[in-house]
């Protein structure tokens, strides 16, 4: 499975636009990520140190334009054949038993960036909820729809041989929105071992969320995230906002960046003793790193990793235009408390241009997914995409207070 190659209604793969993948190299081996072009599907491979023949490693991070010829060499291996990949600074360069391709290093999208940030953080909030082994995830892929309908929505549950699709959303079931999306894994399954789902927790009234796929290969995995509709990139979630809302984060993750040490795998509570911050501040700080591409997530390992993107973090927040439209409202004196609640909480009345909205807080203030809002966008996703620049004003104003 090559970057830009997306299941055809026929079973095939087609090109679907000219994806650069971003290339780690660690201890453990080498990590590359990618999006599609549509930035509604995530995918990364983890290949394992012991499956490298490598002569020189060093840490490192790059994001290379993948082009036709590329694909074209890569396409052309066949089982057996050794394949050298260099990956440096400049970029990467592939040499095959028939010729060699380098690609060079280009700036990575803003798009990109942000969809980086957002599966990042839903990815760190999700469980595992299913484990096929090698019989059940062939028959589970293969079993996919090849093409469904733009808003078409599923269900995986358990069955009594691995899992079956359903319509509706049910305890422990991961959606799966777009389901012939999941076909990218077809070409491997003579490879896969295992096939993991993750996802949030649903009931029977639960919207649509993003759930992640990792299939276990020989000394790699290969991870598929789904965003919650196939029209829907990872780049508008939103799930990013609310941490980078406090007024803290900024200098929390200035700290926790400076601690980093090209780690695989960075361990919260270490970072937390070593940066004397409270272990949600630690969270708030690598949720601000992650939106500026500096860390990732890993699911199968349950903690964050080291990918520094050569990206500012001040800058990228200003990509967020409900952050920036928030902080301008917590500024600008346009915030009223009007209802009565302990330790400042309650209701708060927010003057946004010609109108005024009611934001009400929840019994935790500093939980803002849990702020409700009168203005039209709240009422038309309820928070399925995060917060709106009312509640996330409500919320910096607060904690400001809070902190005295």
């Amino acid at each position: 499975v090559t970057p830009g190659m997306v299941p055809t209604p026929g079973g095939g793969l087609t090109r679907i636009g000219m994806l650069d993948p971003v290339v780690t190299s660690t201890a453990e081996g080498l990590r590359f990520e990618s999006f599609s072009v549509c930035c509604g599907v995530y995918a990364r491979l983890d290949v394992e140190a012991s499956s490298l023949d490598a002569t020189h490693r060093a840490v490192g991070v790059t994001n290379v334009d993948v082009n036709q010829p590329l694909r074209a060499a890569l396409a052309s291996l066949r089982a057996g054949e050794p394949l050298h990949l260099g990956v440096g600074e400049e970029g990467l360069t592939a040499t095959t038993l028939d010729e060699e391709v380098t690609e060079e290093k280009v700036p990575l999208s803003l798009r990109w960036l942000k969809g980086f940030a957002e599966t990042q953080m839903l990815s760190s909030a999700m469980m595992p909820l299913h484990v096929l082994n090698t019989a059940q995830a062939r028959a589970f892929v293969r079993g996919l729809p090849r093409s469904s309908a733009t808003g078409t929505v599923m269900w995986a549950g358990r069955a009594v041989r691995g899992l079956r699709l359903g319509t509706r959303p049910a305890p422990g079931a991961a959606c799966v929105a777009g389901p012939e999306r999941l076909r990218v894994f077809e070409p491997l399954l003579h490879l896969i071992t295992s096939l993991e789902a993750y996802g949030s927790h649903v009931d029977a009234g639960s919207e649509p969320v993003a759930s992640l796929w990792v299939a276990c290969l020989p000394g790699a995995r290969l991870s598929v995230g789904l965003s919650p509709a196939k029209s829907r990139g990872f780049s508008g979630e939103g799930a990013v906002l609310a941490s980078l809302g406090d007024p803290h984060v900024e200098e929390d993750a200035d700290m926790l960046s400076a601690l980093l040490s090209f780690e695989p795998r960075i361990d919260t509570r270490l970072m937390a003793a070593r940066s004397g911050l409270a272990p949600d501040r630690v969270a708030g700080g690598l949720a601000l790193l992650a939106s500026s591409g500096q860390v990732g997530f890993d699911v199968t390992e349950g903690a964050y990793f080291h990918r520094p993107l050569p990206v500012r973090a001040d800058a990228l927040t200003a990509m967020h235009p409900r952050l920036v439209g928030a902080k301008k409202l917590a500024d600008s004196g346009a915030i009223e408390r009007v209802g009565a609640g302990e330790h400042g909480t309650g209701e708060y009345s927010v003057r946004s241009g010609a109108n005024t909205y009611t934001v009400t807080l929840p019994a935790d203030p500093y939980a803002v997914e849990g702020y409700l809002c009168s203005c039209p966008w709240w009422l038309k996703y309820r928070g399925t995409r995060g917060p709106c620049k009312h509640a996330l004003a409500v919320s910096i104003l607060y904690r400001e207070h809070a902190a005295g």
